[in-house]
């Protein structure tokens, strides 16, 4: 495929809201655990140094993208990689995931927090998403990524994965500067490390807003909106598509749209036709299938696959992927079904 097929190839086009002759569809999280050939790379090396070392980030995103028939590739990181730089540590610990050694509680530790130089101190990244562009030579798109403004700053409150979200939910209540000051500084990092993602040839972009169903829509609204619109209006000028994905949000869908994004991105806690309905049917979106499914027996994923793709009714501007990451013991070969039965679908 030549660049200039490659930049009308399915998922491009979806993103764009133009028509496609088969749904286009991948996966988040579609290089990990549940494949032999991470496990197997994962045994010689930490993920950290996976993430870091551009040639295993490029031979990990490689993976789906041979195993699979997937319409788009996604750069192999971490969302919470731009916190080392900024000065809070980032450990990951078996089975407890993510930990941040030295949390953001106060305002003298959101003093501390180091200003970013993403080519300088993220470059691995790029370096990677550049390696992967001459290796998957125009096959299908790749996306470049980076968590959410909320989501981001919930893990260096938090001091990692949190149930509740009490210590950032206090931020916000009780010190709202202290709250703005930490976004404002966190902003500015993910939109240089998302712009220097696109400068290395990310052909996409998604923001990941993983946690931000934990608040209410008028927290939403005064207190996480703002910033992810930042963001995102912060590289709408690199021309490529951005993809707004958050979890938790079905009830509030409207104002994550307000936010900003070419693509609307959500879990499966809502049918994909209403979702579209409260976003509007001339905004793309992707989604929804509940990634749990995938370890159903086939007839069962069939039956629910279809189920979206008719919600969708043939219309331009659908993304086929999950409401999240694929979980850690889904068969290969049930997901490599999925893109088939996706592919061959068509609306009567």
């Amino acid at each position: 495929m030549t660049m200039t097929e490659d930049t009308n190839s399915r998922f491009l086009k979806a993103c764009r809201g133009e028509p496609v002759d088969a749904t286009p569809v991948w996966f988040m999280r579609q290089a990990g655990r549940y494949m032999k050939a991470y496990r197997d790379l994962k045994e010689k090396h930490t993920f950290l140094e996976m993430c870091k070392t551009p040639e295993l980030a490029t031979q990990v995103t490689m993976q789906p993208v041979n195993a699979l028939n997937i319409d788009a590739a996604i750069i192999f990181a971490d969302i919470l990689l731009p916190l080392e730089p900024m000065g809070t540590g980032l450990e990951f610990s078996a089975g407890d995931g993510p930990v941040v050694p030295r949390p953001v509680k106060d305002a003298k530790a959101v003093e501390k927090l180091r200003p970013v130089n993403a080519e300088e101190q993220l470059g691995f990244v790029g370096d990677a998403i550049r390696m992967v562009r001459k290796e998957i030579n125009g096959k299908v798109p790749l996306i470049g990524f980076a968590g959410a403004p909320f989501t981001l700053s919930s893990y260096m409150v938090e001091g990692g994965k949190s149930k509740d979200f009490t210590a950032t939910k206090m931020m916000m209540f009780e010190a709202p500067e202290i709250w703005k000051q930490l976004m404002d500084k966190v902003c500015a990092t993910l939109i240089d490390y998302l712009r220097m993602q696109v400068n290395a040839g990310a052909q996409a972009l998604q923001i990941f807003d993983s946690w931000v169903g934990c608040v209410s829509p008028f927290d939403y609204e005064h207190y996480v909106l703002p910033y992810t619109k930042r963001v995102i209006d912060g590289v709408k000028d690199t021309g490529v598509p951005i993809i707004n994905f958050s979890t938790g949000t079905s009830t509030m869908l409207n104002l994550v749209a307000k936010a900003g994004g070419d693509v609307i991105s959500f879990d499966w806690r809502i049918h994909l036709d209403d979702a579209w309905k409260q976003v509007g049917f001339d905004q793309p979106i992707q989604g929804n299938l509940d990634p749990s499914i995938l370890m159903a027996p086939l007839p069962v994923i069939k039956e629910r696959v279809h189920d979206i793709l008719k919600r969708a009714a043939g219309r331009p501007g659908h993304i086929f992927n999950l409401g999240h990451g694929i979980f850690q013991h889904t068969p290969v070969d049930h997901v490599k079904a999925v893109c088939d039965m996706v592919h061959e679908y068509r609306h009567e």
